[in-house]
Parts: structure tokens; sequence; C-alpha cells
């Protein structure tokens, strides 16, 4: 590569509500002084009515959610050397659309089994995602295959500290690369 700069990269957290992947960004965003951003903010109003009463969202009501995600996407790598993003990515054709005109973009998958998951729901408070939800969730999820090079595969069973150390430590072995 003859440029010599390196260049600013994107890390899609991804997986299913309760995966983690909040927690998990927030805590490597801290310790990297990188760029943080929750894709559940960029939801429109109605979506997150939607949620809130308890109902999934459709592909249709997450269009302009998976648009506004790109573009924030797009704006992110202009900016910041490491920019955390957190958006489920459930689908392919989603991860797909995240992909679109973006370059330097890695998904970091928050893998993790069903029983683990739904015990960590049922712990939370105040979040807008019903833990009943969490079974359309799985339903939707297209787990990512080995054509899908940039999906990079994280392990939530260890404790928190853990995960957000072997997600650092992902990310360190992605940008290596590219130096």
């Amino acid at each position: 590569m003859s440029n010599t700069q390196q260049p600013n990269h994107v890390f899609v957290l991804m997986g299913v509500s309760g995966s983690g992947k909040s927690a998990v960004a927030s805590g490597v965003a801290r310790k990297l002084g990188a760029a943080f951003l929750d894709g559940d903010f960029l939801h429109p109003r109605a979506n997150i009515i939607k949620m809130a009463q308890g109902h999934a969202l459709n592909d249709d009501d997450r269009q302009p959610w998976l648009k506004a995600l790109n573009d924030a996407i797009f704006a992110m790598q202009r900016t910041n050397n490491i920019s955390l993003l957190v958006c489920s990515a459930l689908k392919k054709n989603y991860r797909d659309m995240l992909r679109n005109g973006n370059k330097n973009l890695s998904f970091l998958y928050m893998q993790g089994d069903f029983d683990l998951i739904e015990s960590r729901l049922k712990a939370r408070k105040g979040h807008f995602f019903k833990p009943q939800m969490l079974i359309s969730q799985f339903e939707a999820l297209e787990e990512p295959t080995d054509d899908e090079k940039d999906v990079h595969h994280i392990d939530i069973r260890p404790d928190l500290d853990e995960v957000i150390k072997n997600t650092m430590t992902t990310i360190d072995c992605i940008t290596e690369g590219h130096s």
C-alpha cells in the first residue's frame, strides 16, 4: 500500500439484543479512546414505540434505520481512527447495506447461545427491548458464514472484562493488518 497513513476503521458490534454489544463497545471505546455510537439512537421514533410495545420490527421498519447507520459509518470513517457502532445486523442483507460504500469496515459478532442471552435480558432494567422478543431475534438471525470475511466472532461467555479484552485483541489484529 503506497499510502503510509493508517486508514480509519469502523467496527460494528453485532448480534441479538442482550449479547453485550453496548457494554462491550462502551468498555472498548473508553480504553481505546475510540468514537462510539449506539445504533439504537438512530432508530426512528416509530420503531422505538413499536419495540416498546413488544412488537418486532420488520424489514420495512429497518430500512430508514440502516440507511442512517450507513451514513453514520461513512461520517465516522472520515473523522476517527477507530470507531465503534452497535447494531444488531441480524441478516446478511443488513450487513451488506452497512458495507455499501464503506471501506475499512469490520463486524464483531457477539456470539452466545439463547439460554445465556435470555438470562441477561431478564436481568435488564429500563431498556425498551422485551425479553419475549429474543425468540424472534434468534429466528431472524442469519449467522455470518465463512464468505463474510469481514466478520469476526467474539465469544460472550466469559465475564465482561474478558470479552472487552478479547474484542480489543481482535481490533488490534485487524488494524495491524492495515499497516
